[in-house]
Order: C-alpha cells, then sequence, then structure tokens
C-alpha cells in the first residue's frame, strides 16, 4: 500500500477511535436520540445535492438507514448516555463482525470457516467477562444496548451483502449518504416520545459549543471523511489489505477515552476486551493462516 494510502487508513483509525469519546461530549448536552436526529440530518443535508443518488431502490436505502442509523446509533448514544464507557463501548461494538457471521448464515446461507467459528467462540468468552466486569444495573443495560447496536450494524452490513446479491453495487459513500435521509425522523419521533417537545426546545435554543462540535463532527467527520476516506481505499486495494485497519479502532477507542476521560478497565474488563480482540484477529487472519498451513511445504513461499 502506498505511504499516502497507508495514512489515509490511519486517518480513519483515528477519525473512528476518537468518536467514542465524541459521542460521550455529545449527549452530555443532547438527548440521545434528538443527537442522532441531527447527526443524521448534517449528513445527508447539504452533501446530496453533490452526490448522485445512487441506483438502488428505495427499500434498500431504507433498510439500510433503519439498521445502519437508527438501529445502532440510537441504541449506541443511549447506551453512553446511561454509563457505558466509551472505550469499552469501541470494543464491545466490534462484535459486530461475529453478528454478521450468525446473521449472514442465517439470511444468507454464508458458511463459517473453522478460524471463523473459533474466533466468535473466543469474542463470546471475552463479552462474558465483560459483562462480569461491569456489575450494578446501569451498568449493564449500557452494556446490553452495545451488545444490541453491534447486533443492529452486523444487520446493516448483511443489507449491504444483500444488496450486492441482488445484482447492485452502490458507491459506498453514495450509499450512507443518501441512506441518511431515513433517519432523521425516526430519531426525531422517538425523541419526542422519550424526551418530549419541550426538551427538545430547550435544547435546540440553548446549544452549547461541546454539543454543536459533536453533531458536527460526528456528521461531517465520522460520516462523511471517514466513509469517503474508507471506501476510496476500498476501490484501490483488496479488502483483505484495508480490512485490518478496522482491528486498530477500539485501540484507539481505548486510548483516547483513557487520555481524554481518565477511563481504566478492571481486571475482568481488560480481560474480556483482549479475548475479544483476540477472536477479531482470528476471524480476519485465521481463514488465511489455515490456508497457508494447508500448503504442500514445497509450495510455501
Amino acid at each position: 500500500m502506498p505511504f499516502a494510502d497507508l495514512l489515509q487508513a490511519l486517518a480513519v483509525v483515528l477519525v473512528w477511535g476518537v468518536n467514542f469519546v465524541v459521542i460521550k461530549w455529545g449527549v452530555a448536552d443532547v438527548p440521545p436520540l434528538l443527537l442522532g436526529a441531527m447527526r443524521f440530518t448534517l449528513a445527508a443535508f447539504p452533501a446530496l445535492l453533490f452526490i448522485r443518488k445512487p441506483a438502488l431502490p428505495w427499500r434498500w436505502l431504507a433498510a439500510y438507514g433503519l439498521t445502519m442509523g437508527v438501529g445502532q446509533f440510537s441504541l449506541l448514544f443511549t447506551a453512553i448516555k446511561l454509563g457505558m464507557p466509551p472505550g469499552l463501548a469501541s470494543v464491545v461494538l466490534q462484535s459486530q463482525a461475529f453478528f454478521t457471521l450468525l446473521i449472514a448464515a442465517a439470511w444468507l446461507g454464508e458458511r463459517w470457516q473453522p478460524a471463523q467459528l473459533l474466533g466468535l467462540l473466543c469474542a463470546l468468552a471475552g463479552l462474558v467477562l465483560i459483562g462480569i466486569g461491569k456489575g450494578g444495573t446501569l451498568g449493564l443495560i449500557g452494556f446490553a444496548l452495545t451488545i444490541a447496536a453491534a447486533l443492529s450494524w452486523a444487520t446493516s452490513n448483511v443489507v449491504v451483502r444483500a444488496i450486492g446479491r441482488a445484482g447492485y453495487r452502490p458507491d459506498p459513500l453514495a450509499l450512507v449518504v443518501w441512506a441518511s435521509l431515513i433517519p432523521p425522523l425516526p430519531f426525531l419521533g422517538l425523541s419526542l416520545a422519550f424526551d418530549g417537545a419541550d426538551k427538545i426546545a430547550y435544547t435546540l435554543t440553548h446549544l452549547t459549543g461541546a454539543a454543536l462540535f459533536a453533531t458536527c463532527y460526528l456528521a461531517f467527520v465520522a460520516t462523511l471523511l471517514g466513509y469517503a476516506l474508507w471506501s476510496r481505499l476500498l476501490t484501490q486495494h483488496p479488502a483483505g489489505k484495508v480490512a485490518p485497519f478496522s482491528l486498530l479502532v477500539p485501540v484507539v477507542g481505548l486510548a483516547t477515552a483513557w487520555l481524554v476521560l481518565d477511563e481504566r478497565l478492571n481486571g475482568w474488563q481488560a480481560a474480556g476486551s483482549l479475548m475479544l480482540m483476540a477472536g477479531l484477529v482470528l476471524n480476519v487472519f485465521g481463514p488465511r493462516w489455515l490456508a497457508r498451513l494447508g500448503q504442500p511445504v514445497a509450495s510455501r513461499p
């Protein structure tokens, strides 16, 4: 990978890793569901005026927007609002890789490889340890909501795979921008139901600098810039060279939360995070390692 592309990949890792601390700042001043509506409104406008709608039926855009946007971020934002530590959330959310395997197997009939099954078991053990380490009713609710957010993210991944199987090849950035039209109204409706019109009106008329920064970062940097760079890398390089960089996102998430928020993991959480990361490594690299082990000795490089 050329040095410039390597820098872009690391920039995406940094942007997405810092994202979790920014969410913490955002939900401190803005109700989480209202923050979701604001984020996706800015992600859609004005970008869709400059990016052509992908050649894709609206039902697919709706499915992706509801799972990637409303499902994932309503749950994640609420989890962090309820006390889920941002650094730990960045690790737990990566369980989406294994939920993707499960949903793809059930929905699309995809088969697992042995290394992926081993990685799944390792990750599940890690999640159990993290759950034990959270403790307290509120902590467990935040943990459960983060798991649910990972499940919704995984569902959106399978939606994208189903779109490809249906014969569509949308540009990833165009897909994100136009699918961002879907979440604002559901988010706003949920915020009205849970927060009330008075709280929404007060928040919007008393936005703090931190809230404005968080909203703009989530919309323009984490969503548009992050996906623009990531989609460019995927068009220039094989997915196998690009995808492993995502393993660094929770590392940056943990480091940022430690430096900015002084977030520290207890023994259970640290052990669980290591187990989950080991499972991710097995999921990404395991099939390749097993394939190499299966080669005849003479044919190995």
